[in-house]
């Protein structure tokens, strides 16, 4: 007699959001292949699904994802690790085109703190535990743990955190800017739907572009990065939303934001 393997997330629709959810209790949610495949798939379809303007990705309230499975990599060489495909299942999570929101209870370490950093929104609550602990096991982070750490919270506290293998609770992540929103234990799903439902009404285009700048900007030296802004800026006047919008304002009515 066979048995199914149970899938290792969830995904759900609420409205405009897609809720996906890491469901591999039993591993602490940990990033093995499966999970890594579930993960792009279900990020590659809510992007490609026009119903859906907003993600919230999320575990349980005990964890948000432990890491990576570290029996996939233990034994494996540099080739092997490297045929993997690490980078490409990424790819879908981290180049959304849509707003991404995390909500993060309990620990979010190695890889699940990169699947964090990789969105644009964090809700966490007080029992969240931000780390990239792989030096611990002799390696370092490999899906831009590094680069998004010093980006968000400089140099010396980054590498405080890389260097030791230390974690950040979620009070302290909010107060240094890694957490968006600190929501009350056991609260960062609904926190998060509650965001996600503001979000949604938003016009698509113009987060696209929103997206877009930040991500382009932020490599970029500034005169070039207002000039990419200003572009975006303009290009927003040849939309279907813009003149509902502002239409929607001089009117005193509430914008109905069509995505086009």
């Amino acid at each position: 007699m066979t048995h199914d393997t149970p899938p290792p997330l969830r995904i759900d629709h609420d409205g405009a959001i897609g809720i996906v959810t890491l469901d591999r209790p039993e591993r602490m949610n940990a990033l093995d292949m499966a999970m890594r495949q579930a993960l792009a798939a279900a990020f590659t379809t809510l992007a490609g699904d026009p119903a859906i303007r907003v993600i919230i990705v999320t575990g349980s309230d005990k964890v948000f994802a432990a890491g990576a499975d570290l029996k996939l990599l233990a034994d494996k060489g540099p080739a092997q690790v490297r045929d993997l495909g690490f980078p490409e299942l990424w790819r879908p999570v981290a180049d959304c085109p849509k707003p991404v929101i995390a909500a993060v209870s309990g620990p979010a370490l190695g890889a699940g703190c990169e699947l964090a950093l990789m969105c644009d929104i964090i809700v966490a609550d007080r029992t969240a535990r931000f780390g990239q602990p792989e030096a611990r096991v002799g390696i370092m982070p490999g899906a831009g743990g590094t680069q998004r750490l010093v980006r968000v919270l400089g140099k010396h506290m980054a590498s405080h955190l890389l260097m030791t293998g230390g974690t950040l609770d979620g009070e302290r992540a909010h107060m240094l800017g890694l957490v968006s929103e600190l929501a009350d234990d056991g609260a960062t799903l609904a926190a998060a739907r509650k965001l996600a439902g503001k979000v949604a009404t938003m016009p698509p285009l113009a987060l696209a572009a929103i997206k877009r700048t930040l991500a382009a900007g932020a490599d970029t030296a500034l005169a070039a990065a207002n000039a990419l802004e200003n572009r975006e800026f303009l290009l927003l006047f040849d939309t279907a939303d813009q003149k509902e919008g502002m239409a929607a304002f001089l009117e005193k009515r509430p914008p109905d934001f069509k995505g086009r």
